[in-house]
């Protein structure tokens, strides 16, 4: 994708800001508590958490219906229409999270079927230990040098249907593909067990816990909870607990926000002094003025000009060429005494396609939304006789055509031209959150290589910083914890500085090579490629003892540096959408060092696109 996100803070005079204000926590946000409760409600809702997918239809008529209640009269069209679409957004992601969650669940349950201790394999196969371990060498000696070969196993364990064999493999998974050499013992094995069923658990209540919640900015529910926890004695300790979470959760103190996701609700205009403002469909009467970087500034004139283009042709150019394709009213939270629309700052944020910024981008744009119409009435006329909704609807493609056809006055710039064989490897590891190297996928060779010291350069420190702030953080959060005291302190915007300098370091470096395209690592390799590292450095430092590796291990985690490999991927997408570098996956390899690693990573990726 192209698309990128800007913002910008909206300034007006107090009583616009109230107004909007009132409109968005009195009236917008109620009824978006009222409709996420409609549909978790809703006699069929269990039906579609099972099969993990949303009637959309049910949430509007249900937002339809509500539109009438009198408690949430006196907004505009387009804030129902937003407030139903967030509606859906959110329990579209709840039922992803909802998933995810039963994969690990299943995954969970497989590896318990799995942990059987010695005897129980023994009494199964109707065979000794022995038997068991020669015929487990034989099928370690069959899949050596396979990669992944832990799955690999699983797979076979899954399909067999032989007892012996079956009993081998069972006993090389639980004992991570390799050969113990001292007897089981009977207590670790019981505790471990017990680890995964508690595990199991914990993810049972997480998948039975609370449906997606609205927006208390009243604080009516916090209170009505502390009113039951103070005159009420608890059921039991998962009452009380969930009492406890209730009271120790931080309610939300700003509305939820206000989607356009047409980019002519948004009308752009000068005021008398020269400066940029906005008005927005349903409340146009309420003008606000743009505050933001200069960066920035370039796409918000932008916006002006595309809209004033259009209106001087009079409707003659297409708003599918604009460069805004969406915008977001939202409300940031600050801190200080007075009126929330006083404290609290305004902000609009905007959706931009970066290939309108150019003649030759847009023209790109135009032919492939040209194509796109082009193939629908072909597909319509092919009908024969048509209805007279039918033929309006022809009419207003064809208009739409022909709109296209005429061009936006926009500068002139080369689409950038990388190279298809040219590729850009990101590997991603525990301590180095990004290390890269360029290849060339038909010589099979590589060109240059860039670890993260040389990616950050100067601002190498910030990676330190950034580890000492998350170790603090965290350190406090634990001391918290232990009190049952409020926990959630938030992470600073270090991290995602970070990110972006690593981003811009990566564009330009494939820029420099003229590289076709940029790969990144699946997350799931990731924490794979992750566990597997530690995991290594575990057996190293403390050889032949899995009960000591295990906790070492898990000291490791705690002190080692985290990074949100899904943001750093994200921002990496971000820079290289502007540029137009195309942005590929592949599977991360586990063994060899970061440089190798990434090496290998872009090799891959150029294997497969050729045997696709």
């Amino acid at each position: 994708m192209s698309q990128i996100t800007i913002q910008c803070r909206l300034v007006a005079k107090e009583p616009i800001r109230q107004t909007l204000w009132q409109l968005m926590a009195e009236l917008n946000t109620p009824f978006i508590n009222e409709l996420l409760q409609k549909v978790a409600q809703y006699p069929e809702f269990e039906e579609w958490r099972q099969a993990g997918r949303l009637q959309v239809a049910v949430i509007r008529e249900l937002g339809n219906d509500l539109k009438k209640d009198p408690r949430f009269l006196g907004q505009p069209a387009r804030f129902y229409t937003s407030g139903i679409r967030l509606v859906e957004y959110i329990f579209k992601s709840w039922l992803k999270l909802q998933q995810r969650l039963q994969q690990k669940l299943d995954g969970k349950r497989r590896w318990l079927e799995v942990l059987k201790s010695d005897d129980q394999l023994i009494k199964e196969s109707e065979t000794d230990l022995e038997t068991i371990r020669q015929k487990a060498t034989e099928i370690l000696q069959a899949y050596e040098g396979t990669e992944r070969l832990f799955n690999t196993l699983f797979e076979a364990y899954r399909d067999e249907q032989n007892i012996l064999t079956r009993t081998a493999l069972n006993y090389l998974l639980k004992n991570r593909c390799k050969l113990p050499q001292k007897p089981e013992d009977v207590e670790k094995f019981a505790k471990r067990r017990r680890k995964v069923e508690i595990a199991i658990k914990r993810i049972k209540k997480q998948l039975e816990g609370c449906l997606p919640q609205g927006r208390d900015l009243t604080n009516e529910y916090w209170l009505e909870t502390l009113n039951i926890a103070c005159y009420t004695d608890p059921k039991d300790v998962e009452e009380a607990r969930s009492w406890q979470d209730k009271l120790l959760t931080k309610s939300q103190s700003i509305p939820f926000p206000i989607n356009y996701e047409t980019n002519e609700d948004l009308t752009w205009l000068k005021n008398e002094e020269g400066r940029l403002c906005v008005q927005f469909g349903g409340i146009s009467d309420l003008k606000f003025e743009i505050y933001c970087d200069k960066r920035q500034l370039k796409w918000f004139q932008r916006f002006y000009e595309d809209q004033q283009i259009k209106k001087a042709s009079k409707n003659q150019h297409s708003s599918a060429l604009f460069t805004l394709r969406s915008g977001r009213i939202l409300w940031q939270e600050s801190k200080g005494k007075g009126q929330p629309w006083e404290v609290h700052r305004l902000t609009l944020q905007c959706t931009l396609d970066t290939r309108f910024w150019t003649q030759e981008g847009t023209e790109k744009v135009k032919q492939e939304k040209a194509d796109e119409i082009a193939v629908i009435l072909k597909r319509m006329n092919e009908k024969g006789e048509l209805t007279k909704n039918q033929q309006a609807f022809i009419q207003r493609k064809q208009s739409s055509l022909d709109r296209l056809k005429n061009p936006f006055p926009r500068p002139s710039q080369p689409l950038y031209q990388g190279q298809s064989n040219i590729l850009v490897g990101v590997s991603m590891a525990l301590q180095k959150p990004a290390t890269i190297a360029v290849v060339d996928g038909m010589t099979n060779k590589v060109l240059t290589y860039r670890n993260i010291k040389q990616l950050l350069g100067n601002n190498y420190p910030l990676l330190n910083r950034q580890h000492r702030q998350k170790q603090r953080q965290s350190h406090q959060r634990n001391v918290a914890q232990r009190k049952e005291a409020f926990n959630q302190f938030g992470d600073s915007e270090l991290g995602e500085y970070i990110d972006r300098l690593l981003a811009k370091a990566i564009i330009a470096i494939a820029k420099q090579y003229q590289a076709g395209s940029i790969v990144v690592p699946h997350l799931k390799d990731i924490r794979e490629a992750i566990q597997s590292e530690i995991q290594a450095l575990a057996e190293d430092k403390i050889p032949n003892c899995i009960e000591a590796q295990a906790k070492y291990a898990k000291k490791y985690r705690i002190q080692v540096h985290q990074w949100s490999y899904g943001r750093l991927i994200d921002n990496i997408q971000a820079q290289a959408s502007k540029v137009g570098i195309v942005m590929e996956e592949s599977q991360q390899p586990l063994q060899g060092t970061s440089l190798q690693k990434a090496a290998e990573l872009a090799f891959k990726a150029y294997q497969s696109r050729l045997s696709a």
